[in-house]
């Protein structure tokens, strides 16, 4: 069974999501018993190992009775687990044909790659595949959603927490209230941001493995005031994806951490790209901004340029008497007030 879909995919799970098998894997994800959904939720996260599973095997794992298996099976338009079993592996071997040509390139050649190579090439990899398969479809709903939005929340925690700042600090100058929800604060200072939120706003969720159970809960409490959830997350199996109105996949794949925030980045700034030129008035703020900010970056006045050039030139200047006086006032009083006081 090959893979349907309508785009290129961003991530081996994405495309594997968008096959047949994989929608018919969401579907009871989203809508299946909890049974159901603990074995589409397994199956869409381990399509490798499932392959290599007796029905006995994967009952374990899921945690439900080999005759719930069959019943799944046979409730998503397969025969019999072996039938099921057969077409998610004939579903990998269509999806994950560029990874392994990237895998057994790095594999080929002479001696093994260092670990900062590979990480590098991974981070490479992961971008180049995300910005191919990249909705500007779904990218420019956002804009329209964000542009609209009387508040944007940005929330993420751990590791996602500093993606959120970057985000944060983009939206800025474009939007007219950004508020980062957790910030030094943790899940309370964002609980306490969120409850504020209404159907006017827009929460921009970032979430890769591992998962933040706060985010997810969070997440959960937005969709519930009403408000649009924006997602963005490594794959269509991510808890978060199945909450959102949007959602903009990063592929997040590492040889050797949980996850890579690489692309999630790339994505923020092709965000704030498209936020910056969707219209004439924001490339207007950018420019009132570099106005307000050019007193204050290095090399904006020429006169600090020269003066830095015949420093290097001439050497190191005296400091100006009136620093030297300050500096031996403090000294003295140093000696006044004596140790540990």
């Amino acid at each position: 069974m090959t893979p349907a879909r309508s785009a290129p995919p961003s991530s081996p799970d994405a495309a594997f999501a968008q096959s047949v098998l994989g929608q018919a894997l969401l579907r009871a994800l989203g809508g299946g018993s909890v049974s159901h959904k603990r074995i589409a939720d397994y199956l869409l996260r381990n399509q490798m190992r499932v392959t290599a599973l007796g029905i006995g095997e994967l009952a374990e794992s899921c945690q439900v009775s080999s005759a719930t298996i069959s019943r799944f099976a046979r409730d998503i338009g397969y025969k019999n687990y072996a039938a099921m079993r057969a077409a998610v592996a004939g579903t990998l071997q269509a999806v994950l044909q560029p990874v392994d040509k990237l895998r057994n390139s790095i594999e080929r050649r002479d001696g093994a790659p260092s670990p900062v190579s590979e990480s590098l090439e991974y981070a490479a990899a992961n971008i180049a595949a995300t910005g191919a398969a990249l909705s500007l479809a779904e990218l420019d709903a956002v804009v329209r959603k964000l542009k609209a939005a009387k508040t944007v929340y940005v929330m993420g925690f751990g590791l996602s927490s500093h993606l959120a700042g970057m985000l944060a600090q983009h939206l800025h100058s474009f939007c007219p209230h950004v508020v980062e929800v957790v910030g030094i604060g943790g899940s309370e200072v964002a609980a306490g941001h969120l409850v504020h939120i209404t159907g006017r706003d827009v929460l921009v969720a970032i979430s890769l493995p591992r998962y933040t159970l706060d985010c997810i809960r969070l997440a959960n409490f937005v969709r519930d005031r009403g408000a649009c959830l924006v997602a963005l997350t490594d794959s269509p199996a991510s808890p978060l994806a199945e909450l959102a109105d949007h959602t903009l996949y990063a592929q997040s794949t590492h040889p050797v951490l949980p996850s890579s925030a690489s692309t999630a980045l790339a994505i923020i700034e092709a965000l704030a790209v498209a936020l910056m030129v969707s219209n004439a008035d924001n490339v207007d703020k950018a420019s009132r901004l570099t106005e307000a900010i050019a007193a204050y970056l290095y090399g904006s006045d020429p006169a600090q340029l020269a003066a830095h050039g015949a420093q290097r030139k001439t050497g190191p200047r005296k400091p100006a008497p009136q620093a030297v006086a300050v500096v031996k006032k403090s000294r003295r009083a140093d000696r006044k007030v004596g140790p540990g006081q």
